[in-house]
């Protein structure tokens, strides 16, 4: 399915398009727009806001949900990762798979590169830095950089 919207994209059969993403995906709110590629493990526990852009090459690994609110811009090259899976050896040599939800409230934008790790919650109108790799929640209205994020500022200071 993702391959059919890909080319309906690049087709620019927009209605196509709309129908397969609404498809596969959970929830897609109205004037979303994502471009492909989109990777996803199974796109139903994906939900997406009204007016949200979402970059090329999104991996969105919905083991558990993925909730991103409205109005979001998402960079180029985001992962959005709730898989879990044990740190002690003989449980995980055996396949044992969880998740954890990750939100992204409203208005946030993720740059480029960003990573969001298990049961993380972005708070509105955060800017997460590109490259970041955001390890905890983040509160709104703030700018998040570096590898574990943290903050740096509001995002109401200067510029």
């Amino acid at each position: 399915m993702l391959a059919r919207y890909h080319q309906a994209v690049l087709d620019e059969r927009d209605e196509e398009a709309g129908e397969l993403l609404r498809s596969v995906l959970g929830t897609v709110g109205a004037g979303v727009v994502v471009r492909p590629p989109l990777h996803v493990d199974f796109g139903e526990n994906i939900h997406i806001g009204a007016g949200t852009f979402i970059n090329f090459n999104l991996t969105a690994l919905d083991v558990a949900e993925v909730r991103i609110g409205e109005r979001c811009q998402i960079g180029p090259g985001v992962q959005l990762l709730p898989p879990t899976h044990p740190v002690d050896p003989v449980p995980r040599r055996a396949g044992v798979e969880a998740g954890e939800p990750i939100t992204i409230g409203d208005n946030v934008w993720l740059g480029g590169g960003v990573i969001v790790c298990p049961g993380v919650t972005i708070g509105d109108n955060s800017v997460i830095g590109a490259g970041a790799v955001v390890t905890r929640d983040i509160p709104a209205d703030v700018v998040a950089v570096g590898n574990p994020a943290r903050v740096i500022r509001s995002v109401w200071e200067g510029g």
